[in-house]
């Protein structure tokens, strides 16, 4: 009985351009499952065999050239998998599968929630438009879901006061707007999601897994926002005994902007 699953979730921010440091998080960190976003890669392209080589024999991918991309770097057997389409934009956003854990199966969605474009207002901005009907689809899918299920990716919302470094500041800005935040809320509570992240980091402790590449000094400045997210059904979420924010990995050698976010169950 597999009794211990690890998950990282990570927007890698092209897979290709960053294998060095997709292999050293797998070294040094030894995910069961790692789950990636904006691997900006076709399917046929993807570096499968020197993910292989690691010891990850179960990697299935959801990608296009250029944009987008989701995918699993697994050490466990991955079944049922899904690849959905959301808004008929022919984006590949979405990936889902099973995973043993605990006596049964948890199923692992991944998700790359559109970033929503700079103005807030979806009668001016299409994107912000696409954004919108993304999370009212994402509620409707989860809406219908039966099961165990965990709800990883970069969802481009930092929905608490304290998942931006200012929230005065940042109040209009796209991605910690009150309509994005309630939105994302009602996505979460449509599934039944415990954002385990904030079950392990208390809502008055400022975090972030997003640092801008604009910031001279992103580390000093810190100038963060918490856009990747990890949910868990209640039952799976009791078994969580740590989630951290792996912030030394936005230092690495050519960097993603995201740091990778593990949570680590236990039964």
């Amino acid at each position: 009985m597999t009794n211990r699953l690890k998950v990282v979730t990570w927007n890698i921010n092209s897979v290709r351009l960053r294998l060095p440091i997709v292999e050293k998080m797998l070294l040094d960190h030894a995910p069961d499952v790692l789950c990636l976003q904006e691997t900006k890669c076709p399917d046929g392209s993807f570096p499968t065999a020197a993910i292989n080589k690691l010891g990850y024999r179960h990697v299935e991918v959801h990608g296009q050239k250029g944009y987008h991309g989701v995918a699993f770097l697994s050490r466990l057997p991955l079944e049922n998998v899904e690849r959905k389409e959301f808004c008929n934009m022919g984006d590949t956003r979405h990936i889902a599968a099973d995973v043993a854990f605990n006596g049964g199966k948890v199923r692992i969605h991944n998700f790359y929630v559109p970033a929503g474009g700079d103005i807030p207002d979806p009668e001016k901005n299409e994107k912000f438009a696409h954004k919108l009907q993304f999370l009212d689809e994402m509620e409707a899918y989860f809406k219908d879901f039966e099961g165990e299920s965990i709800v990883v990716g970069d969802l481009n919302i930092a929905p608490y006061e304290n998942d931006v470094w200012s929230h005065k500041q940042l109040i209009k800005v796209v991605s910690h707007t009150p309509l994005e935040c309630q939105r994302l809320e009602d996505v979460r509570e449509a599934g039944r999601y415990v954002d385990t992240m904030r079950k392990h980091m208390p809502m008055d402790q400022k975090i972030y897994t997003w640092w801008s590449y604009r910031a001279k000094d992103w580390s000093t400045s810190n100038k963060g926002r918490r856009l990747d997210h990890v949910w868990m059904t209640p039952e799976t979420a009791q078994h969580t005994k740590d989630v951290q924010i792996i912030r030394d990995a936005r230092g690495w050698e050519k960097p993603s902007d995201h740091a990778p976010v593990m949570a680590t169950l236990e039964v």
